[in-house]
């Protein structure tokens, strides 16, 4: 018998790809150590001898880093640092027999909602009674919370319909329940995230209840701030911005995803929108929730493109003035109705174009970050890095939006909310000092 096989198993988990598959990795997480098998995420030590990779298959970059990792932890097994290699997440499900047969020395596949069988490899238990117990990658002051999972849009750009279903809501007493959890874990903040948070609710109650849901959450007490992340502009139900306005812990944020601002392309992503409506929804948002941060995504190089649908996407930032954007190029996916389509857009013209919008866009942020200075905003503070504190308001998500750098003699603490007076302001971040609220 191997020495090694003697030692007690240690798993090492690595996430690809977004905040979706990030909640799965935990949920694994806390199934492992409630069987009392140790379980790490990320780990730089190196000391564990099992790795589970949580694959990403949405665009192509995604899959080439998915499968560089694969092939990565593979290497790594051959040479005797692991003694198992197994795969899960959205890539393993669309493409589990292409993969198996392409990179055999993988242990075992899993698709998206295999979490029972992935435990059964450790001879572990599903245990039913843990849903919404998870063991954190994120830093403890902050949470993603996954309302449903799975989405019945059909956007005809959009491969996750093939990779985590049709939409399936959770009710709203797991979800309160699962806050509870986490405010006693030490969150301070939650970010609602689903394939599409509107829809929430339909299959269950058979109405939208995101704004009930919301009420319900803003109730948990020592929840201080709930971002909504993923809003669908079509048929979205106005109900929401109340509930935005009204509560104080619910943050003034929202995370609308466009992809488009031309009618062809619109309609040829099958967005079930127009230019026209998008502009009439804006406007609402704004009045109904002043001072609200607006953040939104958009796609590149869409079959069809032509440099008149590019002008109208710039004009059209010109007009409404986001606060966050980010862009995409369009990746040509299989299996959707757009890939019936001609890739008529070459790759380097994708990219082009996406820099000509952001130059726009980074113009918007300059301008309106420089009218925050000499004004004073609350501030969550996330981490400490080369001797400065970095922390978001309630207008910024982690990762994806703006930091405050905070320059302060005082020690400050990760989860401590500051008021800080801002002196500097950059394209995408702000600079200030700590005062008093």
């Amino acid at each position: 018998m191997k020495t090694r096989s003697l030692k007690k198993d240690k798993v090492n988990i690595i996430t690809l790809g977004c905040s979706k598959n990030m909640v799965d990795s935990e949920v694994l997480s806390g199934q492992l150590k409630a069987n009392e098998i140790d379980v790490v995420h990320e780990n730089s030590r190196l000391d564990h001898n099992i790795v589970v990779v949580n694959t990403c298959g949405f665009i192509d970059k995604a899959k080439a880093e998915s499968i560089n990792t694969i092939l990565d932890q593979v290497e790594l097994k051959r040479k005797g640092k692991l003694d198992k290699v197994y795969v899960t997440g959205c890539l393993s499900e669309r493409y589990k027999n292409n993969l198996e047969e392409e990179i055999p020395e993988v242990d075992a596949y899993f698709g998206t909602m295999e979490l029972p069988l992935i435990l059964k490899q450790f001879e572990a238990d599903y245990k039913a009674e843990l849903i919404g117990e998870r063991l954190l990658a994120t830093p403890k002051h902050y949470a993603y919370l996954k309302i449903s999972e799975g989405c019945n849009r059909t956007c005809s750009f959009c491969a996750i319909p093939l990779m985590r279903g049709t939409h399936v809501s959770r009710p709203i007493e797991q979800l309160v329940a699962e806050a509870e959890r986490l405010v006693q874990m030490g969150v301070k903040e939650v970010m609602l995230i689903a394939q599409e948070l509107t829809y929430y609710g339909l299959d269950i109650y058979k109405k939208r209840m995101l704004p009930e849901l919301l009420h319900k959450l803003a109730d948990v007490k020592g929840l201080q701030w709930i971002r909504l992340h993923y809003a669908y502009p079509s048929k979205f139900p106005l109900e929401i911005l109340d509930v935005i306005r009204e509560r104080d812990n619910i943050c003034k944020y929202l995370d609308m995803p466009l992809q488009h601002a031309s009618d062809p392309m619109l309609k040829a992503m099958r967005r079930q929108i127009t230019k026209a409506e998008m502009d009439e929804l804006i406007v609402t948002i704004r009045e109904k929730v002043p001072g609200i941060c607006l953040r939104t995504t958009l796609i590149t190089g869409f079959p069809g493109e032509t440099a008149q649908d590019v002008e109208d996407v710039k004009d059209f930032l010109r007009q409404h003035r986001f606060d966050r954007v980010g862009i995409f190029t369009y990746s040509h996916e299989e299996g959707t109705s757009a890939h019936g389509l001609v890739d008529d857009v070459p790759q380097e013209e994708k990219e082009a174009r996406a820099q000509e919008i952001m130059e726009v866009q980074q113009e918007i942020s300059f301008e309106k970050n420089q009218e925050k200075v000499g004004q004073t905003f609350k501030v969550l503070i996330d981490k400490k890095e080369s001797g400065r504190y970095l922390g978001r308001t309630e207008f910024d998500s982690v990762e994806v939006d703006n930091e405050v750098i905070i320059n302060s003699t005082k020690r400050l603490t990760p989860g401590e909310f500051v008021y800080v007076k801002i002196t500097k302001a950059y394209d995408y971040d702000l600079e200030g000092e700590v005062v008093a609220g």
